[in-house]
């Protein structure tokens, strides 16, 4: 008997589907963001860790377990995607990041600009569940 021939083929297809996700970009692979964003990154990070010592030696070392579980209970709770994105109001409170004031507060929301493809809501939902591959919104390549 013959064997029949199969070609391999992942659900999904390709990552680099030019037609779903647009022409894919070199340079956000080279440059890395802006060096004060960067700066800003770890800095924010050496303070969380530092508050997490600091927690730790005051309260013992059960209370930054608790905030991490927390913290990985409310980022978890997402709206599925579409047109109204999550707005993850739980974690920002929990976080603290609802009284920063960030670029989006003063220059606009980047998914209000013309620029902004509207997000597929099955292909959303097939990234989410890992039947398909790619990013969950295309503009964001």
């Amino acid at each position: 008997m013959e064997s029949q021939k199969k070609i391999a083929h992942e659900i999904g297809g390709v990552k680099n589907d030019a037609l779903r996700f647009g022409l894919h970009g070199v340079k956000s692979d080279i440059i890395g963001s802006h060096p004060l964003e960067s700066s800003y990154e770890s800095e924010k990070k050496s303070r969380e860790t530092m508050k997490r010592m600091v927690i730790g030696h005051t309260y013992g070392t059960a209370l930054p377990l608790k905030m991490d579980m927390d913290r990985q209970i409310l980022s978890r709770f997402q709206r599925p995607p579409g047109p109204i994105p999550s707005s993850m109001l739980g974690l920002e409170v929990y976080t603290g990041a609802v009284d920063d004031f960030g670029f989006e507060d003063y220059l606009n929301d980047p998914r209000e600009s013309e620029t902004f493809k509207p997000v597929d809501f099955h292909h959303g939902m097939e990234v989410r569940l890992g039947i398909s591959k790619g990013p969950v919104d295309p503009s964001f390549m």
